[in-house]
């Protein structure tokens, strides 16, 4: 696997080259000053840490002319404004970091990523992935839910209700151990709600409608939730 840093600022390719490193050590991480270069580059970074706002090309338009030669490559913006997030999507764009961007969320989004590499690689080599799933006590007993059949959760106190398509499911457990493990498909609008994105049929600012209930939505994660989503679907509809 090969991950690339385009920046036209040394010290950010650096900086950037020094977390991948520390978590991925035994990779192959390439850097370059220019969208020119990547487009150069044989071959092509597997995954591309990419500068929007660059000399000619810049990010955008070096990513289109990347997505000519290559549609599988995974590429995750890094820029200091929100102003072209919503382009980015146009060039399918897997993730947009904005600067300063935290530790913890570098490594989730690289995590991803390198994730999604591998899944696309398994199902090239013709391996069939299991739908994960959720065990939890319940009454007792010990459940298993797939993932991908819950609509969302909620949380009540220490308690978090499970709701399916057929049934409601409630066990005692932390809101955020479920969100980790939800994975990139799922997402948390407000502290007391995580819902799937797969069956989410329209939302507003304060609220999002599903196929079965509603979640509430905080202010704060409007955007987010926005951008999160559109990306669910851009990628839904490649798979």
């Amino acid at each position: 696997m090969q991950i690339g840093v385009c920046d036209d600022q040394k010290e950010i390719r650096e900086m950037i080259a020094d977390k991948i490193k520390k978590l991925y050590p035994a990779e192959t991480i390439r850097s370059y000053p220019s969208g020119q270069e990547v487009l150069n580059a044989v071959p092509l970074p597997d995954i591309l840490f990419l500068d929007i706002q660059m000399p000619e090309p810049d990010g955008l338009e070096t990513a289109r002319m990347l997505r000519e030669l290559s549609r599988q490559m995974i590429i995750i913006f890094v820029t200091v404004t929100e102003d072209y997030v919503f382009q980015s999507f146009d060039v399918g764009a897997f993730h947009y970091l904005v600067k300063p961007f935290g530790e913890e969320k570098f490594e989730e989004v690289l995590h991803n990523a390198v994730r999604q590499f591998k899944e696309r690689q398994a199902e090239r080599a013709g391996i069939k992935k299991e739908k994960p799933g959720l065990m939890v006590v319940t009454k007792g007993q010990h459940t298993t839910i797939a993932l991908e059949d819950i609509v969302y959760a909620e949380v009540f106190n220490r308690k978090i209700m499970l709701h399916t398509m057929d049934a409601d499911i409630e066990y005692y457990g932390k809101m955020k151990e479920l969100e980790k493990r939800a994975g990139e498909d799922f997402y948390r609008p407000h502290r007391a709600y995580l819902i799937n994105f797969k069956f989410v049929r329209k939302y507003d600012a304060t609220t999002i409608y599903l196929k079965k209930g509603q979640a509430f939505l905080a202010k704060r994660n409007y955007q987010d939730f926005v951008r999160c989503y559109l990306r669910f679907n851009q990628r839904k509809g490649k798979e």
